[in-house]
Formats: C-alpha cells, structure tokens, sequence
C-alpha cells in the first residue's frame, strides 16, 4: 500500500519554519556568544529540515541544507571560527531557505537564488583546504597527538543497527564512522544476514548493520554525540570491555594504516576541492554584500502568514477534557430531570441550570486559553531586523526584551507584527541617535531598544521604548499647519499634537529613504491596531527618548461589554472604554460653534453626541432632561454619548458586520443577546470620527 506523503506536508511546512526561527534565533545570539551549544541547536534544526526534506523528495531544500551542514559541521568540531562574515551567510541562508518553503507551500517554482549561495558556500569551503599539504599536516599532528593519548586499556564496541528507512531521512551511516574514526582506532564489521534476495532488494532501504570497535580513551557521551542525530532511528548498543591482548599493540603499528587511510582521504578531498576552485575562478566571483543586497527581500513581517494550526500544551488539553466531562455530566442530569419533572423538582432545576452555567463559562475560558500564545513569537523576529537594520544605518544598538511570555490571542499576534515592525524601524531611523550624536549628548554610545508587554485589566499592553532624542511637538506642530492638519487659531494639547504623526502622509524627514520618511508606516501602525479594537498612546521628552503604549483587547472573539438603551434599540459599549456616566440633568452643557453640544468634565469640553440622532432612531418625543451621558474615550479623544439607560454587564460573542453585511462606520460588530435579538457593538472611535465628519458637514452648509 502506497502512502500519500502530501497529508504531511503542511506539518513539514510548520516544523520547518519553528526551525528556521530557531535557527535565525540561535545565530543571532551566537555573535555574542560563540557556545557549542548553540551551533549544535542550530545544525539539529539544519539536520531536521534537510531529513524531512528528503522524506518527501523536496531535493532542491535538502541539497542547499546539506552545503549548510558541512559549514555548521566545521563550526561544531572547531575547525571554522565564528566570524560575522559566516553568521551573515547563515543568516542569508535562513532568508533564503524560509523564501524557497513559502513558494514551495504555495505551490510555486522554489527560484534560483539558493544557486548562488550553493556557489558561495562552496568557495569558502574550497578556500579553506586550499593549502592540503597544511591541511593535512594538521589533520596527522591532531590524530597522533590522540593517539599518543590513548594510553588506557579501555575499547567501546557498538552496535549499530539502522532502521531499513535511514537513508532516506538523510542520514549517511558512513560519515558517523569517519567522525568516530577521528577519536582513535576505528574496526568495522559489516553484518549482511538481512539483506534480502536480488528481487526483493529495494535500492533505498538500507539492510546492512554494523559492529564497530573504538579503541580511543573519550567517555561514553562523546560516543553518543556521534549518533544523536539518528537515535530514534536505530537500535544502538554501546559497551566499555577490556582491551585483549592481541589489540594490544605498539603505537606505530596502530599509526601506520591508519595515517595512510587518512593522506588518501585528504589527497581526494584536495583534488576535488582544487577542481572546483578551478571552475569557480571562471566564473565572477560574487562578494557576500551584493548577495544580502539582492532581491528578494527577506523583510520581517514578510511572508508571516497565518498559520492553520496552533502548538497546544497537553495540560490545558488535559482541563478541557474534564470540563467537557463535567458538562456531560450536567446534561446527563438536567435530561433526567426533564423526563421526569414534577414542581418538587424545581430546586434542582435551578441548581442543575446554575451548575451548567458555571461549567459553560469554565469551558468558555479554557478553549479561549487554547488560543492564547505567547507575544514572544512576534517579539523574536525582531532581533534578526534590529540587527541588519542598525548596521546599515551605522549606529549601535541593544535590544531589550521583556514579557515575551504574556499571552494574547492568536488573531490577535498575527496582526500586531506589522505594526511592531513600523514602530521599531522608525525608533532605530528617527529616534535612536548615531554613537557620535550620543557621545556629544553625554550618552552612552549604544542606544536601548525596549519591547515590553504585560497585563493590564481586560488588555495587554505593548510598549516599544527608546532612549533617543524624543519627539519636537513643535516641529510636529508647524509641519501640521503647513499640511492644513489643524487651525493655528486653537490651542491643541500636547498629546494630540504628538498623534498627529500618525496622520496618512505626514512625515518629518528631510530626506526619504528606504527605511522610512514617506509618511505611511505611523498610518499603518494606527490603522492596524484601530481595527483591532485597540488604541495607541504617544510620550516623549526631548533628549530623553520616546515610548510608544499601545493597549489591545486580548481576544478579539468575546468582548466584556456594557449594555446600554436607546429609545427602543439596545448596543453595546466596550467596558474598557467607559470613563463614567452622568444623569442628564445634572450636566453642564454648554454649546459652541457650530450648535455643538459640549459637556465639561472637569477642565475639558467633551461633545456630546446623540445616538437617537446620529442613528435615526423614531420614538415618542421625551423631555431633554431625561438620560444619561455616558463618558467614553478612544484614541487619546473623549466623547459623551447621549442615552436612556443603562442595563447589564455582559461578555459578548463578536460577530463581524462586515463578513456577513457591510462596514459601517462607528460599529464594530454585532452580537446576538440571550433573547435572541442582535445588538450592535459601537465604536468609540468610529463615532467620533462620523460625528465630527457631521459637523463639519453642517458648517460648511451654515458657511
């Protein structure tokens, strides 16, 4: 029976991508730390994309995944230092890999610029052991120098029993042996008792097992290391016996073969090594900095698409099953009860009803819980860019990041990247200043990048801080007039000024680059985080530095919301939004131009904007000191919303308008009530947007 390999795909496909952020990850922080370990989490992520690669015949991924491993596998033994020139390759590689996976997902020609890299890595791999006779030379020194060592009577015998399927994961039992072969004294016995007969034998199975003796002083672990990469993929036994005589002998016997096989393998390597170099000198060479310079772009944030799936922790699997449980239970009873119900049984009704409610909201919370992940997995792509990006811009810069295990909804996260990456880059162009700069200001000459995010009520709460020179409302606020943003005539407030650079097109850059200055990214940033029914707030001090607040919901399925009545209809507020509420009558309300109705709170004029009004709504004529003002605030801006009652608090299940009719503007959604009706949800912001859109209307017409 054939097995179609392509039901697996798409979990290839999310492997790969988790590997190749680890990847990225991992080599990022090996410039700053060159840890073995970390080069070893790197190549099992290489190894893991280039067998599952194999496996479903992907060969142009897992060739250029195989030139990688070489370089990592240089890395890993010592014989490569870590330098920046080879971390910018990998991290390229890392592009180009993910680049080749996308396209492959979506069914596309995975293109050609892994070729070039293919040629890149196989330069500096024949650079390497240009000189062979050095090579070799160093190659004999280290094996002598191992074997002068090799003083204790200890032999490893292992036994290596591959599963039939081995080859075709990638893994080459061969290239495990040259690695023992260079600890000490290597024997091995191939064993042919399950080779099958000529008809039978399939070319890509591997039926051959091996039993080895290594006659070198290394522990136990070090053996094991050779065979980490293929141990759920093999029956492995490895055992410590006494040396027998017979093995015992001298040292230039034990040498002699041995440093013959070794020159023969190095003379090889050297002639195949110096045909290629041959080839590749007609060829123009092509320098590392024109191949990152090269289209495509690997920005973050590009190819991000969502994924089908979510990585779920078998504990909140786990209580999902026991609530279901639990609620299986609870029908169980109330249909007992309802075959059989007399008014005695009223109370247990009652408790039975209480009971199933209880266990709904519990099941309600834990399948929200299921979607929850952690921020992290937006935060971690943005090193990689913090990285390239200030080393293009010439400055230094330290990022930090905090409460990347605060967990918010899938949706969500998937949307915020965007709007991350707007922020970040404009901190590093606009906001973070260059080492000379900083000297001159007495700072330090590396700047600090901030991503922060926590809990806070109903919302999580992302900050992207930075200790540049801050914003000048003043420049903000002479290039608004110029633009016609606002009235020089009016006294606008600080916060509202600093907004403004969030306006489509506006933009304080003398001189337009790549990075920013066309006055879209800020408008991306509000738009995004607008329609996901959050908000974004504005602080800086010159000289100081600047922080970006922006505050979302943390789902965006169920909504805490408030119920409110006008006339006959009922909607509902965002509880998040409510400031206060007022009686009608005991307001102070004045009017301005325009016929605007404004109310003062405190030191401020809010104005008042009448749903009856503003949504048409018929009803019998009521006294106009009749209701309630309910203070509500969006975007840094306060409104006050004229109705007629207030009802309960509720959650409500988020239903899109726009999916299944169409956008309007100051309403969000609709929900469906306990009796059945359908509520709009309002829009704070819409709403003041649409009223002041009205008014203007009006005096335009008065004008």
């Amino acid at each position: 029976m054939e097995i179609d390999l392509s039901q697996f795909h798409q979990v290839f496909y999310e492997e790969s991508f988790e590997g190749l952020d680890t990847m990225e990850q991992e080599l990022l922080n090996l410039e700053e730390d060159s840890d073995r370990e970390n080069i070893n989490t790197i190549f099992r992520a290489a190894h893991s994309i280039k067998g599952g690669s194999a496996t479903f015949g992907f060969k142009e991924v897992a060739d250029f995944t195989h030139v990688m491993e070489t370089l990592l596998d240089e890395m890993r033994e010592g014989l490569r230092p870590v330098t920046k020139e080879v971390v910018d390759l990998l991290l390229k590689s890392v592009d180009c890999l993910r680049g080749m996976l996308f396209r492959m997902r979506d069914g596309e020609d995975v293109g050609d610029e892994h070729v070039e890299l293919i040629n890149y890595f196989n330069e500096l791999l024949a650079n390497e052991i240009e000189d062979a006779s050095q090579q070799e030379n160093v190659f004999e020194q280290s094996v002598q120098e191992s074997l002068k060592d090799n003083c204790e009577d200890k032999v490893w015998k292992i036994e290596f029993k591959p599963k039939s399927y081995i080859l075709e994961t990638g893994n080459e039992p061969l290239r495990m042996f040259r690695e023992l072969k260079g600890f000490g004294h290597l024997e091995v016995d191939a064993h042919l008792d399950n080779v099958p007969c000529f008809d039978e034998l399939k070319a890509e199975s591997c039926h051959i097992w091996w039993s080895l003796t290594l006659d070198s002083e290394i522990d136990e672990a070090a053996v094991k290391e050779v065979f980490e990469w293929v141990e759920d993929d093999c029956e492995l036994n490895i055992d410590q016996v006494p040396r027998s005589n017979d093995k015992n002998v001298d040292k230039d016997q034990l040498e002699q073969p041995q440093m013959e096989e070794i020159s023969e393998d190095i003379k090889q390597i050297s002639s195949e090594t110096s045909g290629q170099k041959a080839d590749q000198e007609e060829k123009k060479q092509t320098p590392l900095v024109e191949l990152k310079n090269k289209k495509e772009k690997s920005e973050v944030g590009t190819n991000t698409a969502s994924t089908a799936s979510i990585r779920v922790g078998i504990e909140k699997v786990d209580t999902l099953i026991d609530l279901v449980g639990e609620l299986v239970i609870t029908q169980s009873m109330l249909s007992e009860l309802g075959e059989n119900f007399d008014m005695s049984k009223l109370t247990q009704l009652v408790s039975g009803l209480s009971e199933l409610e209880q266990n709904t909201r519990e099941l309600q919370e834990s399948v929200m819980r299921i979607r929850m992940l952690p921020i992290g997995f937006v935060f971690n792509r943005l090193p990689r860019m913090v990285r390239d990006l200030s080393s293009q811009l010439g400055k230094k810069v330290q990022l930090d990041i905090k409460g990347e295990s605060t967990e918010l909804d899938k949706t969500v996260m998937e949307q915020i990247g965007d709007p991350l990456t707007h922020l970040v880059r404009n901190a590093l162009d606009h906001g973070i200043e260059s080492a000379e700069e900083r000297i001159s200001a007495d700072k330090p000459e590396e700047g600090t990048l901030t991503l922060n995010a926590f809990h806070q009520g109903g919302n999580i709460v992302i900050e992207v801080s930075d200790d540049g020179k801050g914003i000048d409302p003043d420049v903000i606020y002479k290039k608004a007039i110029e633009k016609g943003l606002i009235n020089d005539s009016f006294d606008t407030p600080p916060e509202q000024v600093l907004s403004l650079i969030m306006e489509p097109g506006f933009s304080t850059a003398e001189v337009v680059s790549d990075v920013s200055g066309r006055g879209v990214g800020m408008d991306v940033v509000k738009r995004n985080i607008n329609n996901l029914g959050g908000s974004v707030e504005i602080e800086s001090e010159l000289g100081k530095g600047t922080t970006f607040t922006i505050r979302l919901p943390l789902t965006l399925a169920i909504l805490d919301g408030q119920l409110i009545k006008v006339a006959n209809e009922t909607y509902v507020l965002p509880l998040v939004s409510i400031i206060e509420s007022v009686p009608l009558n005991m307001a102070e309300i004045s009017r301005i131009a325009g016929d605007m109705k404004v109310y003062k709170l405190h030191d401020d004029y809010i104005p008042i904007i009448d749903l009856k009004s503003e949504f048409e709504i018929q009803q019998d004529l009521s006294s106009s000191s009749e209701g309630l003002l309910a203070i509500v605030e969006g975007e840094n801006r306060k409104i006050a919303l004229r109705i007629d009652e207030l009802l309960g608090q509720q959650q409500v299940v988020i239903k899109s308008l726009e999916t299944h009719y169409k956008s309007l503007q100051g309403v969000s959604g609709a929900t469906i009530l306990g009796d059945g009706r359908v509520s709009l949800i309002l829009d704070v912001v819409g709403l003041a947007k649409r009223a002041s859109e009205g008014a203007n209307r009006r005096n335009n017409k008065v004008a």
